[in-house]
């Protein structure tokens, strides 16, 4: 693997996407330290020491933003809100007939929906930056802290403030597109990498120091070592549907009689279900944040239903995990479009007449499919919480299910392409 990567820097073309790709990197975490204006670094240093950090509610913003939350920083709302528009954009498809027609159009179609994604994410980052500088305002971001984040809050302040954050976010979009473009692998998934890989050496770190933490390091090494083992084994898993094409004549030509397959994966809705099911259960937690503190209803909505770690914190978590499995896979996997494809194009699934069968089908086997896919994810979003919860080391440390999926899904998407790149070249690859 190593000489891979040595000839992976010879090559002239290779080694300058290369190159590219890590300084975008490098820029993308420098702004990540660069505080906002209008925030006081050294309180915001203070009030991290002071508490345990973020709340569960803000845990999974500040993961994505590699810590940049916490500190308020320019790119503290990080890759969020452009997460957020994408899936709101696809969600649209079902809802609106015109995105639908412009997913169909093809690249021009995609080109307008980018765009659109575009402006969504700008209004979520004008929404997002705003709530997050209120609950600093009102000393929910760090609880506990007896200094303030930001010393003036006048209205020019703020103002400011929201616009940075925004532009911020703007600027996070570029990058990811220069990646795209320019470099190798797709942008916005390496920010994201980029992000939580980033938190890795401090949590490590932090465990080690504490009550027993060789023990405790190697356990949760070894349980990182068992998840990504997990998640590299289903991720690659993939139920292969045979089709058969029959030869047809096209003028003087014969085209058709191959034999190929419809790769379909066990996990096809990849880590959005999580995302999906993290974002309705941190709700409870916003509502009761505003609410009367020493409220019955509040205190049990905040101990059974928005405390990680609660039996129907977690009960509602599988439950809302096994759900968005289905329906983004529902979504995303049309089964009667992919059956008229076929038909139009001679192709038929042996054993199963083409048309309505094939779409049923498909639908059938996507099912049956979805089911051990749906219970992986929530097997993987479980076994990190329930563990660190049993030692002892915190629910807030970066070792979920959500972070350790991304982290090997981009690195095993990235190594395939630099793979095919020196391929292209004749070399060897990573794969022997």
């Amino acid at each position: 693997m190593l000489s891979a990567f040595t000839r992976a820097f010879r090559t002239p073309d290779l080694r300058r996407k290369l190159l590219f790709t890590i300084t975008i990197m490098v820029v993308f975490r420098v702004g990540s330290f660069l505080p906002t204006p209008g925030v006081d670094y050294r309180n915001v240093q203070a009030c991290i020491d002071q508490t345990a950090g973020s709340s569960d509610l803000l845990g999974m913003v500040n993961l994505f933003s590699g810590g940049a939350l916490l500190q308020l920083a320019v790119f503290a709302l990080g890759i969020m809100p452009y997460i957020t528009a994408s899936i709101i954009v696809q969600l649209l498809r079902v809802v609106i007939p015109h995105f639908d027609a412009l997913h169909q159009e093809g690249q021009s179609g995609t080109a307008r929906l980018t765009q659109y994604t575009r402006y969504l994410t700008i209004g979520l980052a004008i929404l997002q930056s705003t709530t997050i500088i209120a609950v600093a305002r009102n000393d929910l971001l760090f609880q506990g802290c007896t200094v303030p984040v930001i010393p003036n809050d006048g209205i020019m302040t703020i103002l400011i403030m929201v616009i940075t954050m925004t532009a911020g976010t703007a600027m996070i979009m570029w990058l990811g597109e220069l990646i795209s473009e320019r470099g190798i692998g797709n942008g916005m998934s390496l920010l994201i990498f980029t992000q939580i890989a980033a938190t890795f050496p401090t949590a490590m770190w932090s465990i080690a120091g504490g009550d027993n933490g060789a023990t405790k390091f190697t356990i949760v090494l070894a349980l990182i070592v068992l998840v990504v083992a997990l998640v590299v084994f289903v991720e690659q898993s993939q139920r292969r549907i045979p089709v058969q094409y029959a030869k047809r004549m096209v003028g003087r030509k014969m085209y058709g009689g191959s034999s190929t397959y419809i790769p379909i994966k066990i996990n096809m809705a990849g880590v959005i279900p999580v995302i999906f099911a993290s974002s309705l259960l941190s709700i409870p937690g916003l509502i009761g944040q505003f609410g009367d503190q020493t409220a019955g209803w509040v205190i049990w909505l905040t101990n059974n239903v928005a405390r990680q770690g609660a039996p129907l914190h977690m009960a509602l978590y599988v439950v809302l995990i096994i759900f968005f499995a289905y329906f983004y896979t529902a979504i995303t996997f049309n089964p009667d479009e992919v059956a008229d494809n076929m038909k139009k194009y001679g192709g038929f699934i042996p054993g199963i007449r083409a048309g309505r069968p094939t779409a049923e089908y498909l639908e059938y086997v996507i099912s049956r499919i979805t089911a051990p896919g749906s219970v992986y994810l929530a097997l993987v979003a479980l076994l990190p919480l329930v563990a660190f919860i049993l030692l002892g080391v915190g629910t807030n440390i970066p070792f979920g299910g959500v972070s350790v999926m991304i982290i090997v899904g981009v690195g095993m998407e990235t190594v395939k392409q630099i793979e095919s790149q020196l391929q292209q070249r004749h070399y060897e690859g990573f794969l022997r």
